[in-house]
């Protein structure tokens, strides 16, 4: 994670001089991106560990963004990236394992800056990671990261209502998770390390990460499918199959420490605190 946190270093001295909603604003042209390499053990073990997965033949679907995310970094902290990376917040997320990954692959990643759009609270930008084994895409994610600032836009994407859907578990965040999933996977924005930091970008305190959040709710279902197959529910309503899309956005961000409930029925499922959504999403099974 070297390269990442030369990035950060850059984008701590870069991000002062760039002007979010700058009119004419233009993105990078082409990819960045790594040689095929295969995962290293000791970090996947980590990331499995805090998020909880626990099947050890396949990547999480979520591994491969996070191996992509120093490149995506390398991106929005270059020049040519016009909006400041400190602060930054991730917004939603779609993924798409065409196969499934494995942590033997030799995966070749690369990461584009796609477009610019207009947001409600400022400029949101999606980033595209791709993964290829042998040439073949194997994977594939989009993300939209928000940078906040003044606007007249009233444009505000993926703003469909949130369900409440049925609780299933009950997590307790403790305040160091932000710190402890930086480690694990190389994200050390700080927003997510300590309550002083976190109040610089405008946040009372730290947050949780997005992909942590995102990544524990997959956890959670992977876990009730193997409970439901034990339990001999062979086909249990939308638990059967390997899970090969999602999609995610995150609503409200969720103040350290904190607890929320995991809540699911279906393909559909959310976090939610005592007065508040903090994330909607879905998934799409592989038939069973």
């Amino acid at each position: 994670m070297a390269g990442l946190s030369v990035s950060l270093v850059r984008g701590a001295v870069t991000s002062p001089f760039k002007r979010p909603g700058r009119p004419g604003a233009t993105l990078p042209t082409g990819r960045t991106a790594l040689p095929p390499g295969r995962v290293a053990p000791g970090p996947l073990a980590a990331y499995r560990r805090i998020c909880g997965f626990t099947e050890p033949d396949a990547l999480p679907l979520t591994y491969p963004h996070v191996l992509g995310f120093p490149l995506a970094m390398r991106v929005m902290t270059g020049r040519a990236f016009p909006l400041p990376v400190l602060g930054l917040v991730h917004t939603w997320i779609e993924i798409t394992a065409h196969r499934t990954p494995r942590p033997t692959d030799a995966l070749e990643l690369s990461v584009y800056a796609e477009e610019l759009t207009p947001h409600r609270r400022g400029t949101e930008v999606t980033m595209v990671t791709e993964a290829r084994l042998a040439g073949d895409l194997v994977w594939e994610s989009r993300s939209g990261y928000l940078s906040r600032h003044t606007t007249t836009s009233a444009a505000s994407p993926h703003a469909a209502a949130p369900t409440d859907l049925p609780a299933v578990a009950e997590w307790r965040l403790p305040g160091d998770l932000g710190r402890r999933y930086g480690a694990a996977s190389g994200d050390r924005n700080p927003i997510h390390l300590h309550p002083l930091t976190a109040r610089l970008f405008g946040f009372p305190r730290h947050i949780a990460h997005g992909m942590w959040t995102v990544a524990r709710c997959l956890a959670e279902a992977e876990a009730e499918a193997e409970a439901a197959a034990k339990a001999g529910a062979g086909g249990a309503e939308g638990t059967d199959g390997r899970i090969r899309s999602l999609r995610a956005d995150f609503r409200a961000p969720v103040l350290l420490p904190a607890t929320v409930t995991y809540a699911a029925a279906g393909s559909a499922f959310e976090v939610r605190g005592t007065d508040r959504v903090h994330l909607t999403g879905s998934i799409t099974r592989e038939a069973g």
